[in-house]
Formats: structure tokens, C-alpha cells, sequence
């Protein structure tokens, strides 16, 4: 086919933040998953050399204490978590991802102990001692702006942490520094030279912010615990975790090791939750500045989940495991309806109810009932057989409006844009047939080659739909694009231009996309 995914020779590499292994997975993880996942299948189809990059996050204090309140050591309670949990919820939600680092890898460790030495060397680490108030949940120090003293309740007049909730314990020891306050005015100019590097807006102006007030140095090694990667000249230190975890990105993909394979995938896009976009946005590229290296191209922060109000949260109990929804509604429609429903770089409100009312409208009885009407009507009206017959221009070039909207839209990692403007395509079928009443025109002979013309731009409608929503639904647009018997897989078509089908073809039975389904009262 001419307008399959040949390459284009541009690269893409997109990371998911690795996820710490403390505990199981909810839809705040699965969410940052699936937006990844979208955006590297958009351009993984639009013929780019795309790598997509996921893991976990195994070492540090929070680790050590989690796995020995469950009676076992940090390492195999990582492997517990790994793949009973952390790696089930990429089959979950249908995460085609291109590897999966774990930093209790030896690749990553070994590259590690390099990068750190390398800066050790060049006079950028130092020793010294550190004082201050430290959350283990977050793994970093606070400063007081970061913290608040409730009134009442069980940690009431004790310094919480803003983010778990939780009280900090004051720390004092002899650690290593990174000298990252030499790399304060470095990242300004990189912030104004590159507006986009850091994203949405509002998470760049927190950054340039926080820059301006000066920067510290970062305690970069822990002595009081020792389950971690061992500083290279001094083993009675470990690295501290936030260093060691941020330089998966490039141990993942051969620094140190393979420099063809690094540099044929770097820079890399990180999309993050808003939480961390401090540590992506300021300690990350610190860290490359002084190793000689290029910074990320982009860092995204996006919002978080609410539920009742707050951030999803195992620890405050509002985590929502990936599988309560997959099981009743798909995997399809969980991608679709947390892409869809909230804006991309805002908090969004989850609930049950939204949930199972635009998964009726927008998919039950939009789409796939679309999909459906179709295919059923080239089977009554032409023995299935699709008409190989001229198209209606106004609905081919509203194809082609749709499919550059919703490419520019993944340009700008607004995916919600892009959905909203796919979404035009398959209201304006849904409006075709109606106005034009294929059932109608069935029983007048003298109309059969406009019926033709009107199955024939259907058919062509719901093939488009089935190309431009294949990275947001891959399980529903690969059983529709097979129904249309169309040759290849739907992925092999360039998702980034108009689709130019061949006319003619049989189609064959389609099955429900998505059925519909009636919720209990006590389901959610």
C-alpha cells in the first residue's frame, strides 16, 4: 500500500517516569502508560524510529522499610512487585513498549557507578553534611515551603509532608554533593532559548520560579541505609535514589556501555506527573550539563488524578486498581475515556458515572455502533461487497482535516485535541447516513449508484476512523480494520496523512466494538 508506514528516518524516544516499586499499581500509573503509549504509537505509525522506554524504580530507604515490614529482603520484594504487579499492568492496558529497565539491572548499575565517577572527577561532587527535614515517601529533602503543621488530627503540630501526608524526619549526615548550584543560570537560558522544554505552562513558570531563587547543592549519597547502588570511591555511601533513578534514560538505551545505540535514540521526550517535573525539569538536565551530555528535548508534566477531590493515592486510600475498570469496560475504552475525558497537563476528576456515560455515548453508541451500522448495511445492500465507487469530497476532505488536526494536536502532545478532533469524523458519519438514508435509497434502482457512492465513503469514513483512533484503541480498530478486509495490519498505515484506499473489497461480520453494559448500583 503507498501510504503504509515507511520509515522517515526522524527518531522519537519517549519515556514513562519508572515507577517505584513500594507498592501496586493504580490508574494514576496506568494513566502516564497509556498517554505515553499513545503518543509512541502515534509516531511509531507515522514511520518515525520510535523506542518507548518503561520501568521500575527499586532502590532507596522507602524500599528497605516496605520490604521488611513484609518480612523480606528490598531485592526480592522488587521481583514480587515486578511481575506479579508492575509489569501485569502493561498487558493490562496494552502498553507495546520497546523495553523495560529495572535500576537493580547491572546494566544500569554499572552505568551508574561511570556517570557518577566521570562527575567525580571532573571536580562537580564533593564532601560535606547535610541537615534537614526529609519525607521517605518523596525521597528528598524539604524545604519549609514544602511542608504544613496540622492542627488536629494524628500528626497534629508535627512538620507534614504536603504531597504523602505524612510527618519528615530530621536528618543530619556526611554526604556527597552535586554541585548544582553552578548550573543555575545554565538552565535559565535553556528554559527562555527552549519555551517548550519544559510543559504545560503552568509547570514551566513553578520551574523558572524555583530556579530564580537560587539553587543548592543536592546531597547526592545516603550513608544511614545501604540498600542502593554503591558510590564508586567511597562503598560506604549509597547513591541517592532520585540521582540514580533519573539516569535511566540513558543507561537504558547504552551510555556508557553502546554510544552508536545512545546517540541514534537521544534526546528523549519525559512525560512525568506534575509531582516530579521539578526533578525532570532541573536536576535532570543539571546532571547532563555537567557531563557534556544533551539535555532531554522535552519534559512534560501533565495533572493528576482526583478522586473525591485528592490526588490518587495508595497511601490516603483513593488508588483504584487499572483491572476494576479493564474488567468491565476493556482496555480500549480505559484508554480512551482517561485520553479523552480530561485535558492533558490538567488534574482531571475521575467517577464511575462519567466513565459509563461516555463509554455509552462516545464509543457503545457512537463509534462502534458507526462501525456496525456500516459494515451491516454493505452486507444487506451488496452482499458485502463494497462498492467500488466515486466519494463523497466533502466527507474525503473532512478526513483530511481530521487527520491534520489530530497529527498537529500529537505534535503538541495535546492528545485530548486530537481525540476531540477524530471525534468530528465519526459525529459527521453518523450524520451522513442519517441525511442520506441508505435504507431509502436501497429500494429505488434509480438510485443505486448514488448508494454506491454513499457505502463506498462509509466504508473509506470508518477505515480513517480505524487508523487515527488505532493508537488510542488498538484492540478495537485491529478487529474493525480486519472486518473491512483490509489487507495488513491497521498499524501499517500512516497515521500522519489522508488514507487512500483502493475501491472494491468485502467486508465481513463485525462483532460489537463495545457492547453495552448496565453497572450494578454498588459496581464502583
Amino acid at each position: 500500500m503507498s501510504d503504509q508506514a515507511e520509515s522517515t528516518n526522524k527518531s522519537f524516544y519517549i519515556t514513562t517516569p519508572i515507577f517505584y516499586v513500594n507498592d501496586v499499581p493504580h490508574i494514576g500509573h496506568a494513566y502516564t502508560e497509556v498517554a505515553v503509549d499513545t503518543l509512541a504509537r502515534w509516531h511509531r505509525q507515522s514511520g518515525e524510529d520510535t523506542w518507548l522506554l518503561t520501568g521500575t524504580d527499586e532502590h532507596g530507604q522507602k524500599i528497605e522499610r516496605t520490604a521488611a515490614a513484609n518480612g523480606v529482603g528490598p531485592k526480592e520484594w522488587a521481583d514480587k512487585l515486578v511481575e506479579e504487579a508492575w509489569k501485569p499492568l502493561l498487558k493490562t492496558v496494552d502498553i507495546a513498549n520497546d523495553d523495560f529497565i529495572r535500576t537493580t539491572d547491572e546494566r544500569h548499575e554499572v552505568a551508574v557507578a561511570k556517570f557518577l565517577q566521570q562527575l567525580y572527577d571532573d571536580g562537580h561532587i564533593y564532601e560535606g553534611v547535610y541537615e534537614g527535614y526529609y519525607c521517605v515517601g518523596c525521597e528528598e529533602y524539604k524545604q519549609l515551603d514544602d511542608l504544613e503543621i496540622p492542627t488536629d488530627g494524628e500528626f497534629a503540630g508535627q512538620y507534614v509532608c504536603k504531597i504523602h501526608s505524612r510527618p519528615v524526619e530530621i536528618l543530619a549526615e556526611k554526604n556527597y554533593f552535586f554541585r548544582m548550584s553552578d548550573f543555575g543560570q545554565a538552565l535559565l537560558n535553556l528554559y527562555e532559548e527552549q519555551p517548550d522544554f519544559v510543559q504545560p505552562e503552568s509547570v514551566r513558570n513553578e520551574i523558572i520560579q524555583f530556579v530564580k531563587q537560587g539553587l543548592e547543592d543536592l546531597s547526592i549519597s545516603r550513608s544511614s541505609f545501604d540498600w542502593g547502588i554503591k558510590v564508586p570511591w567511597d562503598p560506604s555511601h549509597v547513591v541517592y535514589v532520585w540521582f540514580d533513578a533519573l539516569l535511566n534514560y540513558v543507561t537504558a538505551i547504552g551510555w556508557g556501555s553502546d554510544n552508536d545505540a545512545f546517540r541514534r535514540r537521544w534526546p528523549a521526550v519525559h512525560i512525568v506527573g506534575k509531582d516530579i517535573a521539578r526533578f525532570h525539569a532541573v536536576i535532570w538536565p543539571a546532571m547532563l550539563m555537567a557531563a557534556g551530555l544533551p539535555v532531554p528535548a522535552r519534559v512534560f508534566g501533565h495533572g493528576w488524578l482526583l478522586v473525591g477531590g485528592e490526588k490518587m493515592s495508595k497511601s490516603k486510600l483513593t488508588g483504584i486498581a487499572p483491572e476494576q475498570i479493564t474488567d468491565v469496560f476493556g482496555s480500549d475504552a480505559f484508554r480512551y475515556y482517561f485520553l479523552s475525558a480530561i485535558t492533558f497537563g490538567q488534574d482531571g476528576s475521575f467517577s464511575w458515572e462519567d466513565l459509563s456515560a461516555r463509554y455509552q455515548a462516545e464509543l457503545a453508541n457512537g463509534f462502534g455502533n458507526l462501525g456496525s451500522r456500516v459494515i451491516a448495511m454493505v452486507q444487506k445492500y451488496r452482499d458485502g461487497r463494497v462498492p467500488d465507487a466515486p466519494l463523497d469530497p466533502a466527507i474525503t476532505e473532512l478526513e483530511k482535516t481530521v487527520t491534520d488536526a489530530a497529527h498537529a494536536s500529537i505534535g503538541k502532545l495535546a492528545i485530548h485535541d486530537a481525540i476531540s478532533s477524530i471525534a468530528t469524523l465519526v459525529d459527521a458519519l453518523n450524520l451522513y447516513v442519517t441525511v442520506n438514508q441508505p435504507w431509502v435509497l436501497a429500494k429505488d434502482s434509480a438510485q443505486a449508484s448514488r448508494l454506491d457512492t454513499v457505502l463506498a465513503t462509509l466504508v473509506h469514513g470508518i477505515g480513517t476512523l480505524a487508523v487515527l483512533f488505532s493508537p488510542v484503541m488498538p484492540k478495537a480498530t485491529a478487529t474493525l480494520w480486519a472486518a473491512l478486509g483490509e489487507g495488513g495490519a491497521v498499524t501499517d498505515v500512516r497515521v500522519d496523512r489522508a488514507w487512500d484506499r483502493p475501491g472494491g473489497g468485502t467486508v465481513s461480520t463485525l462483532e460489537p466494538l463495545f457492547p453495552r453494559i448496565e453497572l450494578e448500583p454498588n459496581s464502583a
